[in-house]
């Protein structure tokens, strides 16, 4: 299977408390991190990725997430070719939290892992957030 070599937009530390701290929140807002990660998919169905979800994601974050359907591109390092694929962006706001980098790795692992991928891409951002 073709990999999502997301050569951009990688961070590799999720902000502690005390980074999320100092966003400057208004009103019912609280400060949190977003997670954004990216899923190749030319090679997974629909119905294997809400499996995947089923197994891996709700289980480590049963508050919830969102799942959009989005169009992947990078380019091969060391060529000039490009690639092109349907990717799946699972959106996960929580609370800034130690177990947040394991649970992350975890779910990451277990995608390559399953489907054969040689990177899940994975961006780490502070954000206010109210529900």
């Amino acid at each position: 299977m073709r990999a999502l070599a997301v050569a951009l937009l990688v961070m590799a530390a999720i902000p502690d408390a005390a980074d999320a701290q100092q966003l400057q929140c208004s009103g019912a807002q609280k400060p949190w991190v977003v997670a954004d990660l990216f899923f190749a998919r030319n090679h997974v169905s629909e119905a294997g990725f809400a499996r995947f979800l089923a197994a891996e994601v709700t289980p480590r974050f049963p508050g919830g997430f969102t799942v959009i359907d989005a169009k992947g591109q990078w380019r091969t390092p060391g060529s000039d070719r490009i690639s092109k694929e349907r990717t799946k962006l699972l959106m996960i706001a929580m609370p800034a939290g130690t177990d947040n980098d394991a649970r992350l790795d975890q779910i990451v692992a277990a995608y390559k892992t399953r489907y054969k991928q040689q990177s899940v891409g994975l961006i780490i951002r502070p954000a206010c957030v109210s529900f």
